[in-house]
C-alpha cells in the first residue's frame, strides 16, 4: 500500500497514463484526417477535392481558393466577413494573406493587434449585428476600405443569418462568392429557418440558422448557384453568382447530391496551431 502511494511511482505511473492518452489522440486525429480525405476524393462534387484547412475552422479556405481561382478572383480582391470570432480562425484570413483588402464585423474583441493595419486596406467594426444594422455596417466597411463593390462575402453569425443575407441581397450587396453557414440537421428537401430575434445567441443546440434547402431557394430567387457543401464539417455552403455558371460545368446542379451531412467533430491537431503573431504579420502587412 504505502509502495502504491511512493510519490515517484505515482508520478510514473500519471505519465504514463497521459502518454497514453495522446496517443489515442493522435490515433483519432489520424483517423478523422484519413476519413475526411476520402469523403472528399469519393464526394461527386469535383470541389470538394480542393478542400484544405489554412485559417479556417474546417476545408473551407481550400475550397474558397479554387472558386475564387474560376472566377479569376485571387487577386487584388475585397471580401467581407460578418461573425468572425476573435479573429484566429475565419473565412478570410486566408485572403488576406492574400493581399486582399477587406473588413470584419463581429462582437467579439480582437485577439491579433491591428493597430498597425493599414485602415483603407483593413477595418474591424465591432458591432453587435441585426437587421436594422447590417447593410449599413456593409456601406461603413466598404467606406472604411475605399471599395465599390465585394467580391467575396463570409457571413456566421449561428442565429438570424438567412434573414441577413436576405437583407443584403435585397440591397444589392451582390458579392461573386457568397459563402454562409447551413444547419446540416435538415437534409433537401426539408426549409427549416428560426425565427428572427435581434437578440439570439447560439446556445449549442440545433435551433441556429437555415436549411440548405431554404438558403438554395433564397439565392436562387437572387440570382445565385449552389456550387459546394464543404466534406470536411458540412456546415459551410458556397453560393456563386448564377452569371459564372459557365465555369462550373463539372458540378452537379442538384442539392441532394451537393448536400453534405454534418459532421461536428475534427482533428484536434492540424498542423501547428496559428499563431498570433502570423496573423498580425498578415493583417499589418498588407
Amino acid at each position: 500500500m504505502l509502495d502504491a502511494l511512493n510519490p515517484f511511482r505515482l508520478r510514473d505511473k500519471i505519465s504514463r497514463i497521459v502518454h497514453y492518452l495522446s496517443q489515442i489522440e493522435d490515433l483519432r486525429d489520424l483517423t478523422l484526417s484519413e476519413q475526411t480525405r476520402q469523403l472528399q476524393l469519393s464526394h461527386p462534387n469535383p470541389l470538394c477535392r480542393f478542400g484544405k484547412k489554412c485559417f479556417s475552422q474546417a476545408d473551407e479556405d481550400g475550397i474558397t481558393l479554387e472558386i475564387l481561382r474560376r472566377l479569376d478572383l485571387l487577386e487584388g480582391g475585397v471580401y467581407a466577413e460578418f461573425g468572425v470570432g476573435d479573429g484566429m480562425e475565419n473565412n478570410s484570413l486566408i485572403l488576406a494573406s492574400l493581399g486582399w483588402k477587406g473588413f470584419w464585423v463581429g462582437g467579439e474583441t480582437l485577439k491579433p493587434d491591428i493597430s498597425k493595419a493599414d485602415p483603407k486596406k483593413f477595418a474591424y467594426l465591432k458591432e453587435w449585428i441585426t437587421l436594422d444594422n447590417i447593410v449599413g455596417l456593409a456601406r461603413k466597411g466598404l467606406a472604411r476600405v475605399e471599395a465599390e463593390k465585394l467580391d467575396l462575402l463570409s457571413l456566421d453569425l449561428d442565429g438570424n443569418d438567412i434573414y441577413f443575407v436576405e437583407k443584403l441581397l435585397s440591397q444589392d450587396l451582390r458579392p461573386a462568392l457568397f459563402i454562409v453557414e447551413y444547419n446540416g440537421k435538415f437534409p433537401p428537401p426539408v426549409e427549416f429557418q428560426i425565427i428572427y430575434d435581434a437578440t439570439h445567441a447560439w446556445e449549442g443546440t440545433d435551433y441556429f440558422g437555415a436549411s440548405l434547402a431554404s438558403y438554395a431557394k433564397l439565392f436562387q430567387k437572387h440570382g445565385y448557384r449552389l456550387v459546394c457543401c464543404n466534406a470536411m464539417s458540412g456546415a459551410n455552403a458556397f453560393f456563386v453568382d448564377a452569371r459564372f455558371s459557365d465555369r462550373f460545368s463539372d458540378v452537379p446542379e442538384d442539392i441532394e447530391t451537393l448536400f453534405v451531412t454534418p459532421r461536428y467533430f475534427r482533428p484536434k491537431k492540424h498542423g501547428h496551431p496559428a499563431s498570433l503573431r502570423t496573423i498580425e504579420t498578415i493583417l499589418n502587412q498588407l
